[in-house]
């Protein structure tokens, strides 16, 4: 081949390399530069220009020192690095530098300075900027958020614990270590169950296998066991973390110390209770008074001498009937405390009982002209139950609905069968509760009659009586439109 010819071809292949060259050093993502052995630019790709806010013509063939910034020549030293580069020959890699062009926010990068070599002496440098700025501020957010979540979790009144799948303990935040005594190293790697009293061991590792398996568990109380041997009641909540994938990595738990809720709360009962009891001693004291003063001033009378035959026999008459109410409060005392006799529970069909006792108490029912009306089923209803007692049940609703029906209405007596309940309502037509004394009504010596109408103790006896046969008892009611008792228990 003619010399012409492979100098043709040698031209076309240098011309080739070189745009290669130009095509790689504008499509690379980093800033490149390269500079000869006096530190002047050689060349400058399209990313450099742009992010510097330069053009080509004042780049190319300018010194180092004009290129960059005096305060990052001096802060970074890149000219004396570079200078070693050539002498030494070897890459340069790992310096970070911050980068700020007149207009353009501050922006840093992480370069590299290239020893670029021919026949073995270093020719030219190429220094390679990558832009870091999203990903240190990325670092920077990142560990911004690891710190305050760490705060949460090391400033935290409630436990915070996570575990991994097979409910080891991974995590044990300061709030446990406070409520349990166990320090974080002591419990790390122990699996969660053993911390728990025996009894709630079975339910917590239940849990932890329904959240290994992706499913939810709903909030729950079990108690752990402190180092000391106390038993802490902890409402915990659980939940799981997965990663990216989805797969469940570990689990986590957040609980609420119960212990001061508890004795606030048993604390509250007592009061309750006491005030409980004061009302009923005040009701006990104010229903004996009455006709213990009758009876009393009926003696007075005796002991001074009767006037008369008449009046010998009034008074006699008024201090026994002054004991009969007595002894009927204190009897109706023992009805609510002790409404249960024990072995006089049987199988009994309430149809039957229920049908007696609204026909014995018709009578009142047609002299304050109340229509009574009645819906049984046509066949048996069997309950375990004292027959006596839920007469006596349905007897004060009744004449309480005759009571809130003065000038007559309608009452309503209903059995039905109810998901394994038999159902009794009495429902009435009368003048109904306020909404504002319903919650009271079932309280001992609570009254809305006037003095010597009632002791406030037949609702009571009737809850009493119902919560002894594993029922319940509810009222429906609005003012002017009547009431509805309705009791529940247990089919047999």
């Amino acid at each position: 081949m003619a010399r012409r010819e492979w100098s043709n071809i040698l031209l076309l292949s240098d011309k080739w390399q070189e745009q290669l060259y130009d095509m790689l050093l504008e499509s690379i993502p980093s800033s490149v530069l390269l500079v000869d052995r006096a530190l002047r630019v050689m060349s400058a790709n399209r990313n450099f220009l742009e992010k510097a806010r330069r053009d080509e013509g004042s780049t190319i063939g300018a010194s180092m020192n004009n290129v960059f910034p005096t305060p990052i020549l001096e802060f970074t030293r890149i000219e004396a690095k570079v200078r070693r580069v050539f002498e030494q020959g070897e890459l340069l890699r790992g310096e970070q530098i911050t980068y700020r062009a007149p207009g353009i926010p501050t922006r840093m990068y992480y370069y590299t300075v290239v020893p670029v070599k021919a026949d073995g002496r270093v020719e030219c440098a190429m220094i390679l900027m990558d832009d870091i700025t999203e990903k240190v501020r990325l670092v920077e957010q990142a560990h911004l958020v690891q710190a305050r979540l760490a705060n949460v979790v090391e400033y935290a009144n409630d436990l915070l614990v996570s575990t991994d799948t097979a409910g080891k303990i991974v995590t044990w935040n300061p709030a446990a270590e406070r409520v349990t005594g166990f320090s974080s190293r002591e419990v790390q790697g122990r699996a969660m169950v053993d911390l728990c009293k025996p009894a709630d061991q079975e339910a917590m590792w239940s849990m932890i296998q329904q959240l290994a398996r992706g499913q939810t568990v709903p909030s729950r109380e079990l108690h752990l066991v402190a180092r000391s041997g106390t038993q802490i009641p902890v409402a915990w909540a659980f939940s799981c973390m997965r990663e990216e994938a989805g797969k469940i990595s570990a689990l986590v738990a957040v609980g609420r110390d119960l212990t001061e809720r508890h004795a606030f709360e048993a604390q509250l009962a007592q009061n309750v209770k006491l005030a409980a009891l004061g009302v009923m001693a005040g009701g006990i004291a104010h229903e004996l008074r009455n006709p213990l003063s009758v009876s009393y001033s009926a003696a007075q009378f005796l002991k001074e001498g009767a006037p008369d035959s008449a009046f010998h026999a009034e008074c006699v008459h008024k201090i026994l009937d002054g004991i009969e109410r007595a002894s009927g409060i204190i009897e109706n005392l023992l009805r609510f405390s002790r409404p249960s006799e024990g072995g006089n529970m049987k199988i009994i069909d309430l149809v039957p009982v229920v049908r007696e006792t609204v026909r014995l108490l018709s009578n009142q029912g047609a002299l304050q002209k109340v229509s009574v009306a009645e819906d049984y089923p046509a066949g048996s209803v069997t309950i375990n139950s004292n027959a006596s007692q839920i007469q006596q049940v349905l007897m004060n609703l009744i004449f309480n609905a005759y009571a809130a029906m003065p000038k007559g209405g309608d009452l309503k007596i209903t059995i039905r069968s109810e998901d394994g309940w038999v159902v009794l309502v009495v429902r009435d037509t009368g003048s109904g509760i306020a909404e504002a004394i319903k919650a009271k009504i079932f309280d001992p010596f609570f009254t809305t009659k006037g003095a010597g109408s009632g002791t406030g103790l037949g609702l009571s006896i009737c809850h009493t009586i119902i919560s002894q046969h594993q029922g319940h008892i509810d009222v429906d009611s609005k003012i002017g439109k009547g009431c509805s008792f309705t009791v529940s228990l247990p089919a047999r």
